[in-house]
């Protein structure tokens, strides 16, 4: 999958916004390779829209864990993240951000895109530190 034509860069923060179908192993090792270009073309912020992924079902709470870690690494600290889902895909007590936080990796997950970016713009700080 070329992932360059689901990219859009807005002044300091690139804009990822993937089509089609997908398993959510596939969904964990597409937004990895999004936050390793962003990372390698000195993006320090990523919006992951996921809303254009048609039949995702809900990842349990290991798809989470090993999926956000897999992001933490791909990050290196260089990136913070912001991911906009469905509502029925969020963890109401938020784990993966709990995981994120715990690898030291600046992310968070919403069901609006405005609060997803406002978070995102409100600091340039890539610390342990998420709205959760």
């Amino acid at each position: 999958m070329d992932l360059s034509q689901y990219f859009e860069i807005i002044d300091d923060y690139a804009v990822f916004r993937p089509l089609g179908e997908a398993s959510v192993e596939q969904v964990g090792e597409t937004i990895a390779s999004a936050i390793s270009w962003a990372r390698d073309q000195g993006i320090p912020k990523l919006l992951v829209v996921t809303l254009g992924w048609a039949k995702l079902r809900s990842p349990n709470l290991a798809d989470r864990y090993f999926m956000v870690k897999r992001w933490a690494m791909a990050a290196t600290g260089a990136v913070k993240v912001a991911v906009v889902a469905r509502p029925d895909l969020i963890d109401p007590e938020k784990f993966g951000v709990t995981v994120a936080n715990n690898s030291g990796f600046c992310a968070d997950i919403f069901s609006s895109e405005d609060e997803a970016l406002f978070w995102l713009r409100g600091s340039n700080d890539h610390g342990r530190r998420n709205a959760a």
